[in-house]
């Protein structure tokens, strides 16, 4: 195996259990850095799980998390988190309580939150509101803010854009391609206008019940007539 790139995020035979039922049986992800990366599949494929195993957020019952080239699987997340991966799950990715400013002051220490609001200018208005009275596209826009503001190694998020606008869904993976990061998030389909765009070569993995049957270029998979993912052949 080749030596991992600085910053390439690696899981290596995983597996992870919740109880009796194993979600993952055996997965091999290679996140390169910098670099966007699509986990894709339907509710129970193992997607969020795979993420959330990378994150530090649920632990592995078999396999290995590498980060840099280094074993980082009984590192805590937030240890993770201090050493610039940033996670960004599906539910619960901002302080309800806080305002969005206070959300935002948060992610940078400097108190600068331009890089947020150039991104995303729906925001400038809500500054003084609480974040948990936002729409859920709101506070996608809010949580994703936070992660360009940490100026994150990593970045992990599990379906960024929902409940965003195609416009604002699309401006969303503009923004994670031109990361200088590496970039992971988990889809249930192929996120439309990444595939072919210009500049991009997204790599894409395709869980179904746990295991990887598909690793490849976003750009190389097929479509079913329902928009959906159709089956592709597991890598030999």
């Amino acid at each position: 195996m080749s030596p991992a790139r600085p910053g390439a995020l690696e899981l290596r035979a995983a597996r992870v259990r919740y109880g009796p039922l194993e979600a993952l049986h055996g997965v091999s992800i290679a996140a390169p850095a910098p670099g966007l990366t699509v986990l894709l599949g339907r509710n129970g494929s193992g997607r969020t799980t795979a993420l959330r195993a990378l994150a530090g957020a649920v632990p592995l019952s078999g396999g290995a998390v590498v980060w840099d080239g280094t074993d980082v699987t009984r590192l805590a997340a937030h240890e993770r988190a201090r050493r610039g991966l940033c996670f960004v799950p599906d539910r619960q990715a901002v302080f309800a309580g806080l305002t969005v400013r206070e959300n935002l002051d948060l992610a940078h220490t400097g108190g600068d939150a331009a890089p947020a609001l150039a991104a995303y200018p729906e925001l400038r208005p809500l500054l003084a509101r609480r974040a948990g009275t936002l729409s859920g596209g709101e506070q996608r826009m809010l949580a994703l803010s936070r992660a360009l503001l940490s100026r994150a190694r990593v970045v992990l998020a599990d379906e960024p854009t929902q409940g965003m606008s195609p416009a604002v869904a699309s401006r969303t993976y503009a923004l994670l391609g031109d990361l200088d990061a590496c970039v992971v998030v988990a889809e249930q389909r192929p996120p439309p206008g990444l595939r072919g765009r210009a500049g991009l070569a997204a790599l894409a993995y395709e869980l179904r019940r746990g295991e990887v049957v598909f690793r490849g270029e976003l750009a190389e998979l097929g479509r079913a007539p329902d928009g959906g993912v159709r089956p592709s052949p597991a890598p030999g």
